[in-house]
């Protein structure tokens, strides 16, 4: 929707806005009232049948992940088995409360917006875009509700699957053992923390939170003066002024949640005495655990760096910091990209990518690989059958770890000092979406970016390293496929470009468990699949792919 231009525009448009938006307003809620009950019927239903399904799975391959794994010593395991009931009573618990919330939600929420949407659309005649706005939302949210279902089935099973049976692959490693004899020490250092840290911290949230209620308003107002963020878009600016308005709330459900946390510094204080073997470094972390949330506040706040608290080292080696891993990140990745402006020109920030439309490019960029991995005979149809089987990681490890790799060496060569994707797009510190999580998503990419960068690979390891991402370094599977990839004759070299392919395997891995990533990579298989049809069989010439996948399994 453009707004107005000239002056008695902008009074026309004033006189015009209200009624309208009262009138949708009304048309859309009674669209939630009328939607909201079979959505949270159809959500909190399904989710809740997805969580008594899989608790009795979840509850006896727990145990016996913990009692066959070798990443344990026998005192430990009898720890993991006396409390491991609590978070899965708290992963039910939070399932069934969270799935009636967001089906609520959902169910209120997409017909209403739907309705702003629907008369926002341009280039579509008026008479369509009224017809629209009673009818847009209804199906979708059903839709909707039922792709909501399916992904936290495919969380529940897969993604769980995939972090507990990672238990049952380590193998060669150090037992991790429970040291009984530390257990009093760590009582006395949680106890103390916890009469210590709570109060100090409950003081400090209270402290800050005008701030935090100062800091949102003023930063609201700015992005609604400069058309940013939550009010980008014209229909959405109505719903971020009530955002305003409800900031207050915001601040004081932060301030409970800040009091709540304290409990967990504590806490923290008997992890430090165990980690580190002595009771004195973990009373030392009492002292200095108010000193780190404080920093920690301050980060989030954009105040003042340190703080007036003391801060005893309590790590014998390292930073004491280490409660706070993205800060360490944004550091990292401060250095790397010193040379980029922090804020960018007006026009630049006006074109903040969508994180969506990142996702959505990384998925068309897995499809069009393999696709192209399917031509050249490295992958087959043996390959994409056996990880619908979860028989393999061809799809949700090796292609995306294939697409990352082919960014890096395109961003390298191009002197980008982001990323740029397939599709011409650069995403860099200036016009990437915001917020902590897409930070551990885009500094541990940069940094492994740079970390290749300073390798200087040839043209030939450039493609064993393909070929060791796309297969997860199964050296058969390496060995099948002639790309002209020759690994580094370096031995020193060789490892180190090895280990940076393991890191990124890993970062796929972590993608992979994200509460939507099996539907979209199966996507990718149905393009893949579908690209067989096209061509007439393609996947059948493959056969020494599939002969070497058989002696793989």
């Amino acid at each position: 929707m453009v707004g107005p231009k000239t002056i008695l525009g902008y009074i026309c448009y004033s006189i015009f806005f209200l009624p309208v938006f009262i009138t949708l307003f009304f048309v859309g809620f009674y669209k939630g009232l009328l939607m909201a009950p079979f959505i949270t019927l159809i959500v909190a239903f399904g989710d809740c049948l997805v969580i008594a399904g899989l608790f009795p799975l979840h509850f006896f391959w727990s145990i016996f992940c913990i009692l066959r794994t070798k990443k344990f010593g026998p005192y430990m395991k009898c720890l993991l088995l006396l409390i491991f009931p609590i978070p899965l009573g708290l992963w039910t618990g939070l399932g069934v409360i969270g799935s009636t919330m967001m089906g609520l939600v959902v169910g209120f929420g997409w017909p209403f917006m739907e309705t702003f949407r629907a008369i926002s659309k341009e280039g579509v005649p008026i008479h369509i875009r009224i017809t629209k706005c009673f009818t847009e939302g209804l199906s979708s949210s059903l839709r909707g509700a039922c792709t909501i279902v399916s992904d936290y089935k495919d969380f529940s099973f897969y993604s769980f699957f995939s972090v507990v049976d990672e238990l049952l692959k380590s193998k060669g490693e150090e037992p991790i053992e429970l040291k009984v004899v530390q257990i009093p020490g760590c009582i006395l250092a949680a106890v103390l923390g916890i009469l210590v840290n709570m109060p100090v911290i409950s003081i400090i949230t209270v402290y800050k939170a005008p701030i935090l209620l100062l800091k949102g308003w003023y930063r609201l107002i700015q992005d609604l003066i400069g058309r940013e963020g939550p009010f980008l878009e014209t229909m959405c600016v109505p719903f971020a002024g009530v955002w305003i308005l409800l900031w207050p709330i915001a601040v004081i459900l932060a301030t409970i949640l800040g009091i709540i946390s304290s409990f967990g510094f504590g806490c923290y204080a008997a992890v430090v005495a165990y980690q580190e073997g002595s009771t004195r470094r973990g009373l030392l972390y009492v002292v200095a655990a108010a000193s780190v949330f404080d920093e920690y506040t301050n980060d989030l706040l954009y105040l003042r760096e340190g703080s007036c608290f003391p801060r005893p080292s309590y790590r014998e080696h390292g930073s004491s910091s280490s409660l706070l891993p993205v800060n360490s990140l944004r550091e990292q990745h401060e250095v790397i990209h010193s040379e980029e402006p922090l804020i960018g020109p007006p026009n630049v920030r006006m074109k903040t990518l969508q994180t969506v439309v990142i996702w959505d490019g990384f998925i068309k960029a897995c499809e069009e690989i393999g696709k192209e991995l399917l031509r050249d005979g490295a992958i087959g149809i043996a390959d994409l059958d056996a990880w619908k089987e979860s028989k393999n990681k061809i799809v949700n490890i090796g292609i995306p770890a294939y697409a990352f790799l082919e960014c890096f060496f395109c961003s390298i060569k191009n002197g980008s000092s982001g990323f740029l994707l397939r599709d011409n797009i650069e995403i860099t510190s200036v016009n990437r979406p915001e917020g902590r999580v897409f930070d551990w998503l885009y500094e541990p990419m940069s940094i492994m970016k740079e970390q290749i960068r300073s390798l200087n690979l040839e043209e030939r390891e450039e493609l064993y390293f393909y070929k060791y991402c796309l297969y997860s370094g199964d050296t058969s599977r390496i060995e099948s496929w002639q790309n002209g990839g020759v690994p580094p004759q370096d031995e020193i070299r060789r490892a180190q470009l090895e280990g940076i392919g393991r890191r990124l395997q890993g970062f796929c891995l972590t993608l992979s468990r994200l509460p939507t990533s099996r539907r979209r990579f199966f996507e990718v298989v149905k393009a893949i699949e579908e690209e067989v049809k096209n061509s007439g069989g393609l996947g059948s010439s493959g056969d020494d792919i599939e002969s070497g996948y058989k002696d793989f399994v």
